[in-house]
């Protein structure tokens, strides 16, 4: 009789299952969804409930073949996919894929993959979840019907290859409506006043202007702060009231995914993306040594906040032991959930803090000891004793005006000791004012007096970390779509990075107009949320999937029926720039062309005005000229033709004058002439040469001076040096981590390889 078989989702999972569910298994995994909707149809049988029509996914078909091969005539086959709703989903179709007469399928949850997880879920399995299975389907099929019916309207009104999304595109209107808020902004001038004072004893202190006759005071101008200076110059200052107390601060949860990503983001410079990656490298199991795989973290997709007791408990002994009495509470310290629908996993905690960060670093790469550090030390600061902060507050009146100081310094650091120091608000003493001590009937002296002229600034914008917590706070997907939601957004091109903040890119600020006047629920944001709310329910099993579904796509298809005839066609029509044409007067609109957006004239093709943009501070667009000096005194290397200047997709290039009888171009970067590298264009009949170029993100590559007639880029820089293994008359300059820098030939076949 066949072993029962273990199957995970990922092979990387399968050394460490092995390893811990003993030689009475066989182990094998799914390599993820082995069954999906179809790509090429909505694949929805809307008449009928709603139902999915699954396939095979394309290129699985030799996975499958080994699953079954492996599973054999086994009876009893343990599915251990991640335990959430995606992994509940591939439970479900391996099941569908391996149903036989007589075979018994059971559900197995590794909430963490060591011995003592990976056992005690064998020994307690349950029934496949139907009521989470529902609700992945519930979110994959409502994000099927905007996907593949809102995408062909974009198509047909906007530019071919868009696509639009229930939770993207409400992302990137989250970013436009910010960068709206940022052009309509105003700055406000305004003054503070800060006195530098001096008690009995040093040292001396700083007070900042607070009220005035028991208000608020706004000083709006210079004349309105001189006439205070003026004013408080001839004043008698006195102490009016010191208050001190001692306030107690507890400790912050452990890691949920969000909160992971949101730290990782500031303190590690990761993306939202990179964590995730990360952070699965260390659930799946790392080898400690020759043969002892072990996952170091719980599973990474969780929005609890709850702990084990028994991993609190091997906390406070450890903290106990390592940092003495005083740092361990007398008991463990629990968390209360936000939202008791996702509850089904524990917080992001080391699957035991014995496993310290400086005992498995050996074992770590650079990135996997930065994160696990910060997990570990969050898990582990939220065990311990609470920091005392002592603070200090003095009011300090002159005349009717009253000035406030305030200061704090670290009575006991508790839990700052490991965790949450280094932010400065947390009490760290580096960051403490220190005031010195007085009593209410002390002398006060004025030494100085110093105004300081400050403005509102704009809100800013989103960073992937305020982003991510925007999202979570607004209940906008899940935190463990987040990371798939911030790349999106970018890869489509709606959104680009500029200083490490999104800002909306024109064909953003488009695709999003459009959505939002015909579609207005789909972009809201608490109709996105009260959806999120609503597939919870589903998996809680307070309503069924049909009635959300059916609740949803009514309105849905009505309004999808109307934006067929009345969306803009921006192909067409354009969209309106308030700008005349400075040829005919006529409207410039923005267009969408195969270079992307760009105004034209509204009278085209009586009049063919048009012209690449930018938008200023305040968003008004603005035509670019282009700089007609870099064609000065150029000739056509064809045809001897003068060389004009042209606007392209990548910025400026020279075009010969002749065109169309002479076709020959030449590429410029944003700063004139691009910069060649003495290399020969590789392509076949082209006389072109390799120069170094950027990208509109900044990114170098290299490609042919006679772009766009030929499109030959590599991102390596080439190097002038004949291949000696096939003759390619250059090779390319490579560096990465594992093999550092070297050349290499781009010929394809051809593998030659050697160090710099």
């Amino acid at each position: 009789m066949n072993k029962p078989v273990i199957i995970v989702e990922s092979p990387t999972k399968v050394k460490t299952v092995k390893k811990y569910a003993g030689n009475g298994y066989n182990v094998t995994s799914t390599s993820g969804h082995l069954r999906d909707l179809p790509p090429n149809e909505l694949g929805i049988d809307i008449e009928n409930g709603f139902t999915p029509k699954y396939v095979n996914i394309k290129g699985k078909q030799k996975i499958i073949r080994a699953l079954k091969s492996s599973v054999g005539d086994a009876k009893d086959v343990y599915l251990a996919p991640d335990p959430d709703r995606e992994g509940e989903a591939i439970a479900f179709h391996t099941a569908e894929l391996l149903k036989k007469k007589g075979r018994r399928f059971h559900r197995v949850l590794f909430h963490e993959l060591t011995k003592n997880g990976i056992q005690k879920g064998l020994s307690s399995p349950t029934e496949l979840n139907k009521n989470r299975y529902d609700a992945q389907q519930a979110r994959r099929i409502l994000d099927r019907l905007v996907g593949y019916q809102i995408s062909p309207l974009l198509w047909r009104k906007v530019k071919n290859g868009l696509s639009a999304g229930r939770v993207q595109s409400v992302a990137v209107r989250m970013i436009c409506d910010r960068e709206r808020e940022i052009f309509a902004f105003t700055p406000k001038e305004y003054w503070s006043i800060t006195a530098t004072l001096e008690g009995p004893a040093p040292p001396s202190f700083q007070a900042r202007l607070v009220k005035k006759s028991g208000r608020a005071i706004e000083i709006g101008n210079e004349k309105e702060a001189s006439k205070t200076v003026e004013e408080l110059s001839c004043q008698t200052w006195a102490i009016e009231k010191i208050v001190k107390k001692t306030v107690k601060r507890n400790p912050p949860p452990p890691f949920t995914t969000s909160k992971l990503q949101q730290d990782a983001i500031r303190k590690l410079g990761f993306s939202a993306k990179k964590t995730m990656v990360v952070a699965q490298q260390l659930y799946e199991g790392i080898d400690l040594g020759p043969g002892e795989p072990v996952g170091l973290i719980t599973y990474m997709r969780t929005d609890s906040t709850r702990i084990a007791p028994e991993a609190a408990h091997e906390a406070l002994g450890f903290i106990r032991e390592n940092f003495g009495p005083e740092y361990s509470p007398g008991k463990p310290r629990f968390f209360k959930n936000r939202n008791k629908a996702q509850d089904a996993h524990e917080a992001i905690r080391p699957t035991s803090v014995l496993h310290t960060p400086d005992s498995v670093k050996p074992y770590l790469s650079k990135d996997q000891f930065s994160l696990y550090t910060l997990i570990w030390k969050k898990f582990v600061a939220s065990q311990m004793s609470q920091a005392l902060i002592d603070q200090k507050s003095i009011l300090i009146a002159a005349g009717n005006y009253l000035f406030s100081a305030s200061g704090s310094t670290v009575r006991f650091d508790g839990f700052l000791k490991l965790y949450g120091a280094e932010n400065g608000n947390s009490g760290n003493p580096d960051k403490s004012v220190v005031l010195p001590e007085l009593s209410e009937n002390d002398d006060i002296k004025l030494v100085k007096l110093e105004p300081r002229q400050h403005f509102t600034t704009p809100p800013p914008r989103f960073t992937e970390a305020s982003l991510v917590k925007e999202l979570e706070e607004k209940g906008i997907g899940r935190p463990s779509t987040y990371a798939t939601i911030l790349s999106t957004i970018r890869d489509k091109g709606y959104v680009e990075m500029v200083n490490k903040s999104f800002r909306p890119t024109e064909l953003g600020f488009i695709v999003n107009d459009l959505l939002v006047e015909s579609f207005p629920d789909i972009l809201n944001v608490e109709f996105t949320a009260n959806l999120e709310n609503d597939l919870d329910r589903i998996e809680s099993d307070q309503i069924k999937s049909t009635s959300l579904l059916q609740r949803f796509y009514k309105p849905f298809s009505k309004r999808l029926e109307k934006a067929n005839e009345t969306m803009r066609n921006v192909k067409g029509v354009g969209m309106d720039t308030g700008l005349s044409c400075p040829l005919c007067g006529k409207d410039l609109k923005i267009k969408i062309g195969k270079n992307g957006p760009f105004i034209a004239c509204s009278g085209y093709p009586e009049c063919s005005f048009s012209s690449n943009y930018t938008r200023t501070e305040d968003g008004e667009v603005k035509p670019l000229e282009p700089d007609h000096s870099a064609a000065k005194g150029k000739k056509c290397a064809k045809c001897k033709s003068p060389m004009v200047v042209k606007q392209g997709r990548y910025g400026d290039f020279l075009a010969c004058s002749a065109y169309p009888e002479c076709k020959y171009t030449q590429s410029l970067n944003s700063s004139g002439n691009s910069k060649p590298i003495g290399v020969k264009c590789p392509k076949p009949d082209c006389d072109g040469e390799i120069v170094e170029k950027t990208t509109k993100r900044g990114k170098t590559f290299y490609g042919c001076s006679r772009f766009p007639d030929c499109d030959f880029a590599t991102w390596d820089k080439p190097v002038t040096m004949e291949c000696p293994n096939c003759g390619a008359p250059f090779l390319v300059e490579k560096t990465t981590k594992k093999d550092g820098t070297v050349l290499k030939c781009l010929t394809p076949g051809c593998k030659f390889k050697q160090k710099v």
